[in-house]
């Protein structure tokens, strides 16, 4: 497996799927050893393959034995292991790992390492980006009750996995270990979800209402469109946006479990869309969660760290100012717009806020920490954006900026005149 993974050919969690599907007469458990040894090793790849310069044969194996030692006892391992390799496992693990530069010790490349180092307690940060994240679902709430959900849970065979609420967003619920959530019945029936905290707070920035047109424009695999939708009551028109047909159709069977009647998928064209142009200036309110690093979620994904480099990062950054030029366009005068990455880099985050501003002096920005504050609880930030860290938080790293579009000085009140609704494109027309 690891042979496939280092190839760095397809992100981790695809190529492991690919390889349990080839090999399937390993069972449940068998998956599962194999899937924590590899994940392991993305996590420490650096710090293992020093160790792996010592001994002797393949060091793919070697990696792959300290992988496993973090997935079995000795006395299981070393029925496995030749007396050559228990002796090198036993010396490289009584190795003190203080003695090692942080990018060695906790596996960063170089580049990373220095841009991390720039944060606020960057030692925290890395090692909480290198533990194994617990598993955030939360309800729909158009069909099901957080505190209901949790007695459902904790009634049931679920009550292994520790049930909690999530300490932030009033719509999660906190699993540890690997639960089969797509199994469960209730999932099923769309009532809950799986979504990490700091996705749902976005929606509290957003702060969706009844009968409003909202856009969400990178909607992906459509978790954030689902919640979005939820709490517009299944009212008004959510246009679903993104580049890739394939991601859409990914999120089509979630929209349908959820109930929702107000959801317009469209697959649009990365530069020039048509249809985004009809929807010039109509938008009551657009989410742009950005492509982006994904180093805020290396608890999950820590193949990343590895596939991210500095010329990919930059290509990245071009993107996502182009994509904010693009929606900002469709905000209607007094609208709201909300930036959203789930990385850590201040290039992807404030760096990009501010340059927009500098471009665009008919947006302001407002206080994303206060009005997350109105939905989520236990939730302080010390500057008008919204920074999520797994070490403060306990979610994955994220950040988020809300901005609004000033009305022209003759407007009337409202978002759009009489004139903007009803040239307003519908479903059919878009």
């Amino acid at each position: 497996m690891l042979g496939e993974i280092l190839q760095w050919e397809y992100p981790a969690d695809a190529a492991l799927s690919h390889w349990l599907r080839a090999h399937p007469k390993l069972g449940m458990r068998d998956r599962g050893e194999v899937a924590e040894a590899v994940f392991d090793v993305l996590r420490h790849l650096r710090r293992y393959r020093q160790y792996a310069e010592s001994g002797s044969g393949p060091a793919a194996r070697r990696l792959a034995i300290l992988g496993l030692a973090s997935v079995f006892d000795k006395s299981v391992l070393n029925q496995g292991l030749s007396e050559q390799e228990q002796h090198w496992l036993e010396h490289v693990q009584k190795i003190d790992v203080a003695g090692l530069s942080r990018a060695v010790r906790d596996s960063l490349p170089d580049w990373l390492d220095e841009r991390l180092a720039a944060l606020d307690n960057p030692d925290s940060l890395v090692r909480a980006l290198n533990q194994t994240a617990p598993l955030d679902i939360r309800v729909n709430p158009l069909k099901a009750d957080r505190k209901d959900m949790l007695k459902q849970l904790r009634a049931g065979p679920a009550l292994r996995y520790d049930p909690e609420p999530t300490p932030h967003s009033p719509w999660g619920i906190r699993l540890q270990g690997r639960p089969p959530v797509n199994r469960w019945p209730m999932f099923e029936k769309g009532e809950i979800e799986v979504q990490d905290e700091g996705s749902q707070i976005l929606a509290a920035l957003v702060a969706p209402k009844r009968g409003e047109m909202i856009i969400d424009y990178c909607a992906g695999a459509g978790g954030k469109t689902l919640l979005l939708g939820a709490l517009m009551r299944s009212t008004g028109r959510l246009y679903a946006f993104d580049v890739s047909a394939a991601r859409l159709a990914r999120a089509k069977p979630r929209f349908a479990r959820s109930g929702l009647s107000n959801i317009v998928p469209v697959v649009i064209d990365p530069d020039n869309d048509q249809r985004v142009k009809r929807l010039r200036g109509k938008a009551h309110r657009v989410l742009v969660d950005a492509p982006c690093s994904g180093l805020g979620t290396l608890r999950r994904n820590p193949d990343l760290k590895w596939r991210q480099h500095p010329e990919s990062l930059q290509a990245l950054l071009e993107t996502q100012a182009r994509i904010l030029r693009q929606a900002a366009r469709c905000v209607a005068p007094g609208g709201r717009l909300v930036y959203a990455t789930c990385s850590v880099l201040p290039e992807e985050n404030e760096q990009q806020v501010e340059a927009f501003l500098a471009e665009h002096p008919d947006f302001t920005l407002l206080d994303a920490g206060k009005i997350a504050a109105d939905r989520c609880e236990n939730l302080t930030q010390e500057s008008l954006y919204l920074r999520m860290r797994p070490d403060v938080h306990g979610t994955d790293g994220f950040f988020a900026a809300v901005l609004e579009r000033a009305k022209p000085a003759n407007a009337e009140k409202g978002l759009t005149t009489p004139q903007d609704a009803a040239q307003t494109p519908s479903e059919g027309e878009l």
